[in-house]
């Protein structure tokens, strides 16, 4: 069973993916796995370089900073981009989830619902927390500014439009209730995948 895990930009995913992981539940990280992609795979560097040019990578590295002021301020560019990395992760991930053996794997994934790849998973859990929560966990996290944190919040759905699609909804505002959800939601998945 292939459980899909997502939430916007400083919602806690990554805290929420942890305690599943610790409950023996292999996890999945797109995000880790599309930028790795970016960097290894002669494919999608190639794709990379003929959208934004030769500044899409520097000293052979990848210019996160240049393509993220680039798709952050052009939702067309940001679609094409999506169109090279995620086909490249999804192969990737089903590559991994066979070598799986687990009653149900989890697919961490901030934008399962915006790409309508929702029809991917079995099931899906929506992480969410306050906005302004949100805003200060990615800006203590990436010393990032106020704007750049909304202009990212921006290009995701509101949880509000998640929520009615989710199978699951944690909350994350407090760890100890957190993780009680996690255990709960652990239970039933693995009843379902059974």
């Amino acid at each position: 069973m292939i459980v899909g895990l997502t939430g916007g930009i400083g919602s806690g995913k990554t805290t929420v993916a942890k305690m599943f992981k610790a409950l023996g539940v292999p996890v999945y990280n797109s995000d880790k796995e599309a930028k790795r992609l970016m960097r290894s795979s002669k494919k999608v560097k190639k794709a990379i370089l003929q959208l934004f040019g030769d500044e899409a990578y520097l000293d052979k590295k990848l210019n996160k900073t240049y393509i993220s002021s680039k798709v952050f301020k052009d939702p067309n560019l940001l679609e094409q981009l999506n169109g090279i990395v995620h086909p490249a992760v999804r192969k990737h991930f089903l590559s991994w989830k066979s070598r799986q053996k687990s009653p149900y794997v989890i697919q961490e994934a901030a934008i399962i619902f915006e790409i309508g790849s929702q029809n991917n998973y079995d099931r899906i859990i929506l992480v969410t927390s306050p906005e302004s929560t949100r805003i200060q966990r990615v800006i203590d996290r990436d010393g990032s500014t106020r704007e750049k944190v909304l202009n990212r919040i921006n290009n995701q759905w509101p949880d509000e439009e998640k929520i009615v699609l989710a199978d699951f909804i944690v909350s994350n505002t407090d760890l100890e209730k957190t993780r009680n959800m996690v255990n709960d939601i652990h239970v039933q998945l693995l009843k379902i995948s059974n």
